[in-house]
């Protein structure tokens, strides 16, 4: 499936924001790969700030990327005017994540006027499974 660019002004400001201004995005490590209209691609290295005791990366690190990757595919759909909020979202963890970096790629299956759904393979960048998820987002006037 092919996935609109976004003008590259907008690109470039979501490319920096995700990398300058979200502090969240900074203490885990996440970076935004790539995004377009509806797609978005979020890398996640694997550091040891990340791991539980028995040092396998925390499911909360892997859910962060997975719900930004989605947030950020949808960021590309809505009005300047609006933001978005995950409302639910559900991960099945398929192998635990221990080394390199894994990616988070989403996709906008449905987008309404007030909620959106999305879905979000996370692999590691050699392709082996992580997680996959389903996002249901709340579209709303921004404060």
């Amino acid at each position: 499936m092919s996935y609109e660019e976004l003008t590259p002004n907008f690109k470039r400001a979501l490319m920096e924001k995700a990398r300058t201004v979200n502090p969240y995005w900074h203490l885990l490590g996440m970076t935004l790969a790539d995004v377009k209209k509806g797609w978005a691609l979020v890398r996640l290295p694997f550091e040891k700030k990340l791991t539980h005791a028995d040092g396998i990366a925390h499911g909360g690190a892997i859910f962060s990327a997975a719900d930004a990757a989605v947030a950020m595919a949808l960021i590309g759909l809505i009005e300047r005017t609006e933001t978005m909020v995950t409302i639910e979202m559900k991960l099945n963890y398929l192998r635990p994540f221990v080394q390199g970096a894994l990616l988070a790629e989403a996709r906008i299956v449905q987008k309404g006027s007030r909620t959106a759904l999305g879905e979000v393979d996370v692999t590691t960048e050699t392709g082996d499974r992580i997680a996959k998820g389903l996002a249901t987002y709340m579209i709303i006037p921004k404060r």
